[in-house]
């Protein structure tokens, strides 16, 4: 887990195009944890991960190397986008979905 952790843990930063003290203060841990991550000295708590995730918008899954795939994470982000929609907008988008399933 530690090698596939830290390599997808700097790829992701670096995608973002940011430091490491950047995506610290950005996920709200210190920055020494980030270094400590990514060279896989240390592993990282569930509440970090999950910080991790959510600031990447990727599954802790994936992070971790249990899925090698981002889009893997997908459905559980669809889910979460739907959710956040209020009640018109969620009915409408329910509907649509009924619609294309009858073609």
């Amino acid at each position: 887990m530690e090698n596939i952790f830290k390599e997808r843990l700097r790829a992701m930063r670096e995608i973002r195009g940011l430091t490491q003290s950047q995506l610290a203060e950005k996920v709200g841990i210190p920055s020494t944890s980030i270094s400590h991550l990514e060279l896989g000295s240390r592993k990282p708590s569930f509440d970090n991960l999950r910080r991790l995730a959510k600031f990447f918008d990727i599954s802790t899954d994936y992070l971790i190397g249990n899925v090698d795939s981002i889009d893997d994470y997908a459905p559980d982000a669809l889910y979460r986008d739907i959710n956040s929609l209020n009640q018109t907008d969620r009915d409408m988008i329910e509907n649509m979905i009924k619609l294309m399933k009858q073609k």
